[in-house]
Order: structure tokens, then sequence, then C-alpha cells
């Protein structure tokens, strides 16, 4: 009973109640009267050829035969519809599942793990019509295969009036397709790894031709065939997998043909004789006749692969479920501390060690800095240094390893998550851009005008839109923004934080998509209204690290040079290096319209 539980059909029969119980129980009921209602159709004919035979008044007969013959006509489209709306019901639940599954977590392990992509794959696009029909369709077509399966089941049931071994043949025989053409099933092969591996790159490949932000550089460089053919490529392979997993096999195929040859061929041969003996009267026979080939309805059709494509995403849903949770926890150290504004003395940073989880290289290895509250300091260093990987944890997306970051000599693991969350504020590489009006762009969790006003002035984009305007094309008013707009709109909206009460500030290359110039403006700027709070800028451009009070050079996890500009400088160390190197590329004294300026100096 526990391997059946653990199917993903089993899984999917018990998520329709969870997503519309009213439906669901309508659903069953129909599918259930509708499987009985052949077998009914079957004895009304035998009872009006019996009332024939006997001269008997053909009323009632031909009433139960024609209520029969209409509840099947106008049950099926009904039931059709209830299947739609339980469709749409599951649909919406599943979503509804996978988003609370993907947000509750406070890390993010669980959406940088390798080994849920795939569930995670299989779970969002189950409705995109890519692996398989939608699921307002699929529940439909499992609606028809569960009710011819009823059927069968109760022709073989009534067939028992006959001889008690006919039923058994025939239904066994028939069974025997699903099992002898389980090689042609949906439901084993279909969904491995190889197969959704082959729909991640065919989807790949079809955002690239879709997408707009592709579309410049596949324009530019002449790559639109390329695209195509590589999305042909990609869907052909998906479709030799998906072939390879379903294909009817020769061998089963004759074998279950003889099978169910064989048996018909003496239920039927048993039928003949007992009518020619006289065992059997005519209306017992056109019954058991028709029940017969009534019991074929349990035969290998559809049901197969249209319970697959609906029970996989089920099924991967309830696995994210169960496997996001532990992935994407943090590890709480004793009671809930209260965070109040801060830090107000420091935060340290103590023989720190961590590695992303199912990798081996380690980011930190021992790292200790300590940064005191107030003041500003810039992180340096070469890709892979470990410097955003800083950004995260102090932001407790993830936790370390081992070692502790403390913030005014507490633990970050004690602290209650939201009020530290409350205080910090961040512009991350890869900000968000919502398609909202400005105002929710600064301030998604609300602040008053004024606040976002003054953010904006703050972050150089005073002059940018009205706060109502949306920030998406496709709304009636709406505007899109240049990328460096966009990256004053993330400026403003951690300055806002920042008006809010927010006591850290985190900077992953917030000016990259500025121009040299505006950007040590902006970050003078930032600089200011940030100078009672804690502030870490991580940035490659040296322009504007050289504002910081301390700038700390990474490399392998490791702080190797600690200063202020001017010290690291004189040090000529590594921070000299890639300075000099830096500022070598700007020799220019006046841009193309003459203004003199200077870069670094």
């Amino acid at each position: 009973m526990d391997k059946l539980r653990h199917r993903a059909e089993w899984k999917f029969f018990q998520s329709l109640p969870m997503a519309d119980r009213r439906l669901a129980t309508l659903w069953w009921a129909a599918l259930l009267v509708r499987g009985a209602l052949p077998a009914v159709f079957a004895l009304t004919m035998g009872f009006l050829v019996g009332a024939v035979e006997a001269g008997r008044s053909l009323t009632v007969p031909l009433v139960a035969m024609g209520a029969s013959f209409v509840l099947l006509q106008v049950l099926a489209p009904w039931h059709e519809a209830v299947s739609t709306a339980l469709g749409n019901r599951l649909s919406a639940w599943l979503n509804d599942e996978l988003t609370t599954s993907c947000v509750e977590p406070p890390g993010v392990g669980h959406l940088e793990d390798p080994e849920l992509t795939n569930d995670l794959t299989t779970a969002r696009e189950f409705d995109q019509g890519m692996t398989g029909p939608p699921m307002n369709l699929n529940v439909g077509f499992i609606a028809s295969g569960l009710v011819e399966m009823v059927s069968g089941i109760a022709a073989a049931a009534v067939l028992l009036g006959f001889t008690w071994w006919a039923p058994l043949l025939l239904g066994g025989a028939w069974a025997s397709t699903h099992w002898l053409l389980r090689e042609s099933s949906i439901w084993r092969d279909r969904n491995t790894d190889a197969v959704r591996s082959a729909q991640r790159h065919a989807d790949y490949a079809y955002r690239l031709a879709v997408d707009p932000p592709p579309a410049k550089e596949l324009r530019l460089f002449g790559l639109q065939g390329w695209a195509v053919d590589r999305f042909r490529a990609r869907r052909r392979r998906l479709f030799e997998l998906q072939y390879e997993a379903t294909r009817l096999r020769q061998k089963p195929v004759l074998v279950s043909l003889l099978v169910v040859a064989a048996t018909n061929g003496l239920v039927f041969w048993a039928l003949g004789s007992a009518a020619s003996s006289g065992e059997l009267s005519l209306a017992e026979l056109v019954v058991y006749a028709q029940l017969s080939v009534g019991v074929s309805a349990v035969a290998f059709g559809g049901f197969n692969w249209a319970l697959d494509g609906a029970a996989a995403p089920v099924a991967a849903v309830l696995r994210l479920k169960a496997a996001m949770a532990p992935a994407g926890a943090l590890h709480q150290l004793g009671d809930r501390i209260p965070a109040s504004r801060a830090p107000r003395t420091d935060l340290r940073i103590s023989n720190l060690r961590f590695t992303y989880p199912r990798t081996d290289r380690p980011i930190y290895d021992g790292l200790d800095l300590t940064i005191p509250a107030g003041s500003s300091l810039a992180i340096v260093g070469q890709n892979g240094a470990g410097k955003t990987t800083l950004a995260k944890l102090l932001c407790r997306l993830y936790d370390p390893d081992s070692g502790a970051i403390e913030v005014d000599g507490v633990d970050l693991r004690a602290l209650d998550l939201s009020a530290w969350r409350s205080q910090v504020t961040a512009v991350f590489q890869d900000f968000v851009r919502f398609d909202l009006s400005l105002r929710d762009n600064v301030a998604p969790g609300g602040a008053s005008d004024a606040d976002i006003l003054a953010s904006l002035r703050d972050a150089g984009a005073a002059d940018l839109a009205d706060l109502d305007t949306v920030l998406a094309k496709g709304y009636e008013g709406g505007t899109d923004l240049s990328g460096g707009q966009w990256q004053r709109v993330a400026l403003a909206r951690a300055l806002c934080a920042v008006r809010r009460g927010a006591g850290l500030v985190l900077l992953d290359e917030p000016t990259a998509q500025l121009d040299v110039r505006g950007e040590a403006a902006i970050f003078d700027r930032i600089l200011e209204a940030t100078r009672d709070v804690t502030t870490i800028l991580i940035s490659h451009r040296f322009s504007t690290v050289r504002h910081a009070d301390r700038i700390a050079v990474l490399e392998q996890g490791q702080v190797i040079e600690l200063g202020s500009h001017d010290e690291l400088m004189r040090t000529e160390g590594r921070y000299r290096t890639m300075f000099d190197l830096q500022a070598s590329r700007f020799t220019a004294s006046a841009d193309e319209e003459g203004v003199e300026y200077d870069v670094l100096a």
C-alpha cells in the first residue's frame, strides 16, 4: 500500500479534492454513473426484447431504455464541463502550491539547487502544452478513460449472471493489455532525466527566438537561422526521446492480439452454444453478448498517457514541496532576538567558511573582517572571489557552514529573521524590475511620497517619470526605461529603505550601467544619503570604490588587503596593481563634446 501511495497516479487523485472538493465529488459521481450506464442500457435492451418475445407492454421497457440512452448522451458533455472546471482548479492549486513552495523557505538554496531543476521545470511548465495537454484537457481525458474502465468492470459484473469464468477471462484478457503494452506507456519512460533535459534545451532555444532581450544580438550577429535550427534540432531530439519512450513494441502488440482473440472466441462460443441449446433466451443472449463486448472497455487506450501527463506535474510539485523546505531552510540559534536599528557598534565576520550546496569549491575558508557601524566598506577582487556571496550571507539568504557573522556581538542566526531583513537593504546586480508604477518600484512595501521623491533625487532620478507611471510598455500610459535609468530606480529603492529605518546598505555593482562620470557623482550622493548607516559596496570600478572609508581586497575567499584608498595605493600591492590597470584605460582628457574631465583623479 505504501508503494501505491508513492506513485504519481495516486498523488494525482489525492490532489483533486484538495483543488476543489465539491467539483471532485461531482466528477467522481458522474464518472461512476456514466460507467454504469452502458451495462444498464444493455439490461434495458434485454428487457425490451424479452417483452417483445412475451407479447407484454413495451411502454416500461422503452421508457427505461430511452432514459438510460438520454442519460448517456446528456451526462457526457456535462461531465466534460465539470472536468474542464476541475482541471482549471487543479492547475490553479498546483501553481499556488509551487509558488508557496518556492517563496516560503527563508533562504534561496532551493532555487539554486541543480538537483531540483528537473522537477522545477516539469512543475513550472505543465500547463504550457510543451510536454502534454494542459491540465483542463488532461482531466477530461482521464475522465473518459476511467469511464471506459468502470463501464468494462460493470459489464463484467453483470456478465457473472451467465457464468463465473466469462467475466474473469474477458476482464483478465483486456486488462492484460495494460501490462503487455506497458512499454508504450508514458508513465514510466517519458519523464526520464534525458527527456526532461531535452525539454529544457528546447525551451531555452525557443526563448532565444521569441523573447525580446536576445532579439538584438540574434539579428546583429545574423543568428536568426542558427536559433531556428537549434530549436528544431532540440525539439526533434525531444520528440525522438518521447517517441522511443512511448511507441508500441511489435511483440507485445502481437501477444495482446492473440490473448484477446482467444478469450473472446471462447466466450462467444460458449454464448452461442448456450443459446442454441436453449439455456439462454434471446433476451439473455442480447444482454450477455453486449456485455461481453462491453468488457473490452477496460483495454489499453489513451488513458495511460493522459494520466501520466497529469500525474507527473502533480508528483513534481509535491516532491518539490517536500524537498524545497529543507533546501531553503535557515538555522535559528536559540530564541529569536528582536533586531533594532543595527549595526550600532560593528559588523564582525569571524572564521567564516561557506561552500554552496552540492559543490566542492569553498567560497570562504576562514574569512575574518570587521566593519565599524556607520562606515563604508568597498570590496574588490577578481570574479569568483566571493564578493556577491558575502552579500547573500549578510542578507541571510544562506547560512555559513561554520564561523559566524555577528551584529553588535550577536550572531546573525540568533536574530529574528524578518526583523533583521527589515534592517538591510540591497541593490543586487540582477535587481528586480517590477511591472508596476514608479512609486511601487521605489517602495514596494509602501512609503510616503515625500520619502519616495527624496530617494529619487538622491539617486539622480528626480525627473524620471510621474510616480503613477507604470514602468512597462505593455500597459496604457506605461513607459520603459534604459538600463541606467532602471539602475537609478533600484538605488532609489535602497535609499528609500534607509529613510524608513534600514541600518545596513549592500550595493552589488550598483552603478554598472551608468556612465563613468555620472557614477562617481551618484555614489557621492549615495554616501551622503547613507552617512548614518553602514554601507558595503561591491564594484569593479575603482572610480567608485575609492570614495569608501575602507577597501577590502578579496582573493580566494580571504581578505588580502584592507585600508583606505590612499593607504592601499602606498602599499603598492594587489589593489594598486588593479587600480593602475583600470586607470590606464582612461587616457583621454576630454569627451567627444570637448568637455574636460579627469575620471580617476
